[in-house]
């Protein structure tokens, strides 16, 4: 990438602007430091001692939801050729009734009894491994989801510190792009350490407003910027028709009716994925997913948890108005442009995208919105903008570093502190003030690890057609066999967590092989697959409780085997469908869509687990 071309552009981000984003983060440390309070025991650094009140949870899991993926990634995918409304049908739908589910069957369930985490109920309901397993599922979706939002983030402040980031290369090594993701990762992670989840929740309540009214001005500044203002953006939608079908609004069309094999489950954005997929699939984030079921947890009671999960969905009125700016955007960039010389490039179907923006544009696509903000943005209100982004990904970050700190807590550190040295020989204020500082520690070791997550993340974008479908792709991969965990806890199967360390690594491959479909992906499945059954083998008869299985013992082992080979069957040759080799001569698949990572997962996971699994022995009836 030209620096000279980031250079001119960050240039226009004046001392006004970097005033706004300053003085807007040094408020929020404050008031989130003040809001949160003293931090004495574990109880209140990851519980925030079960005393928030609901809208601030609410306000919280509406800005983890948001991100800078969402503020940033979705204004790019209306704005795109052929892009609509159609991504909201998904929330409207899917995700609306997941949230209901959720509220009325999930939270009574962890309201029972005081647990951390969704994986201290599925240990404690099925014993065994089942604890670290879906912890350690859990640590591998969120840091390949955040890591996206991370990288996304770093985009755009590359655009804008252009300059300080290169004087911090050229001095130090690595590139703007390192540093630009090392700035972000170590104020999330300097949030995290002042105050526990209560200083994470009352920041994330600020960045939520924040990115409100950032949503509100952008819309309103492109609105300004167009002919016929805002009455132009929605006849620009309108006549980006394309289909004289009834469904078809143009850049306003919300459902997609598609009904051809395989698109319906290729497309990610259709009536079906919205009522199926996004339902199905939207009980693993809102209901296992701890990035934001430890909100929950940090109500005073299940009612007033449920309200908070049941009112975020409020968080659609945000994503609406960022899909107008993507309207805005795209009717923007296609006016006329002022009289330029012959030779200036133009975009062809962006004709008002020339020189510095356009060499920028045709790099990364996604940077389209960052750059409006940079180019055309009166000053101030540019800053309140990268201000807003900024926070988006700040909140996100914040909330998966408390998560992954709780849960390696719970699955490892606290089990093998009273293996080595039990509370009972301990102070009980010693062991909670260590307990802490160990939280502080794991807060700083999962921050290292995103950080470089979201470097790497950068080689993945290739894979998806936009930064939102990474995204939200990358939890979707780990998110079903965390449903099933749950489900096989909860619904009355009389079973133990034996076959889930099995059949949730098998899940997550089986995700893996119907996404990916190159020669080297192969190499991953089969060894894979060899491992795992080698570890059941012996598992099996070496360590297995004395308990009656389901199944026979060589039944099972047939189950497993049959599961393997399918996995990396699927890998191989794709169930899809193949397309016709492209101009290379190499031959495309056509790959499932993230949506359907879940409902996928799930069922392979639950299915297999409650197969391979031990009898659990009948409670004895109390004597009349």
């Amino acid at each position: 990438m030209s620096c000279d071309l980031l250079a001119s552009l960050s240039a226009r981000f004046t001392w006004i602007d970097w005033s706004v984003v300053l003085g807007y983060l040094a408020l929020t440390t404050w008031l989130g430091t003040a809001l949160a309070g003293r931090q004495a025991t574990i109880r209140d650094f990851f519980l925030g001692g079960r005393k928030l009140p609901w809208y601030a949870v609410s306000g919280s899991i509406i800005a983890t939801e948001i991100s800078a993926v969402t503020f940033v990634g979705v204004p790019y995918v209306v704005f795109n050729t052929g892009g609509n409304f159609t991504y909201l049908q998904l929330g409207l739908i899917g995700n609306l009734l997941a949230r209901v589910i959720v509220g009325y069957v999930l939270v009574p369930a962890y309201y029972k009894r005081e647990v951390y985490s969704p994986y201290d109920y599925m240990g404690n309901q099925l014993g065994g491994n089942v604890r670290g397993v879906a912890s350690a599922l859990f640590a591998l979706g969120g840091v390949l989801a955040q890591s996206a939002r991370v990288y996304l983030t770093a985009l755009v402040l590359t655009v804008v510190l252009s300059d300080q980031l290169g004087w911090l290369a050229d001095h130090c090594g690595g590139g703007p792009l390192a540093w630009a993701i090392i700035l972000i990762t170590v104020v999330a992670v300097a949030w995290t350490l002042i105050g526990g989840i209560a200083t994470v929740i009352w920041t994330d309540v600020l960045l939520f407003l924040m990115f409100v009214a950032g949503a509100v001005v952008a819309l309103a500044t492109v609105a300004a910027n167009l002919d016929g203002g805002l009455a132009g953006l929605f006849s620009a939608g309108w006549y980006a028709r394309e289909t004289s079908a009834w469904w078809d609004w143009g850049k306003f069309t919300l459902f997609d009716f598609e009904t051809t094999w395989p698109a319906i489950l290729t497309k990610p954005y259709t009536i079906w994925a919205a009522v199926i997929a996004a339902t199905w699939g939207g009980l693993g984030p809102y209901g296992t997913d701890q990035l934001i079921v430890q909100r929950m947890f940090c109500c005073r009671s299940a009612r007033h948890a449920r309200w908070a999960m049941i009112t975020s969905a409020a968080g659609l009125l945000v994503t609406v108005m960022v899909m107008l700016v993507g309207v805005g955007l795209y009717a923007y960039y296609r006016q006329s442009p002022p009289d330029l010389a012959p030779e200036v490039a133009r975009h062809p179907d962006f004709p008002m995208l020339t020189g510095e923006a356009l060499t920028l544009f045709n790099r990364e696509p996604n940077r389209i919105f960052p750059i409006f903000i940079v180019d055309v943005i009166p000053i101030g209100l540019k800053g309140m903008l990268i201000a807003a982004i900024f926070a988006a990904a700040i909140s996100s970050l914040t909330s998966i570093l408390a998560a992954l700190s709780q849960t390696t807590m719970s699955a490892c550190y606290l089990p093998l502190r009273q293996f080595l040295r039990p509370t009972a020989a301990l102070d009980e204020a010693r062991a909670e003030r260590h307990a802490v500082r160990a939280g502080r520690v794991f807060v700083l070791f999962w921050g290292a690890i995103l950080a470089l997550m979201a470097y790497v993340a950068a080689g993945m974008t290739t894979h998806y057609p936009a930064i939102l479908d990474l995204a939200l792709a990358m939890a979707g991969f780990t998110g079903g066999a965390l449903l099933a965990g749950f489900l096989l806890g909860f619904l009355p199967l009389r079973v133990d967590g034996w076959g889930y360390q099995f059949a949730a690594p098998l899940s997550v491959l089986f995700v893996f092989a119907a996404v990916f479909h190159a020669p080297w992906s192969f190499w991953v499945t089969c060894p894979a697959g060899a491992a795992l059954l080698v570890w059941w083998l012996v598992a099996t008869w070496t360590y297995r409780p004395a308990r009656p299985p389901v199944l026979p013992v060589l039944l099972q082992t047939a189950l497993l085997v049959v599961g393997i080979a399918a996995m990396i069957l699927v890998n191989y040759r794709g169930y899809f469908g193949v397309n016709s080799p492209d101009q290379s001569g190499a031959v495309t698949y056509d790959i499932l869509s993230w949506p359907w990572y879940v409902p996928l997962g799930s069922v392979t996971a639950f299915v297999l687990a409650w197969l391979l699994a031990n009898r659990r022995a009948t409670p004895t009836p109390c004597p009349q």
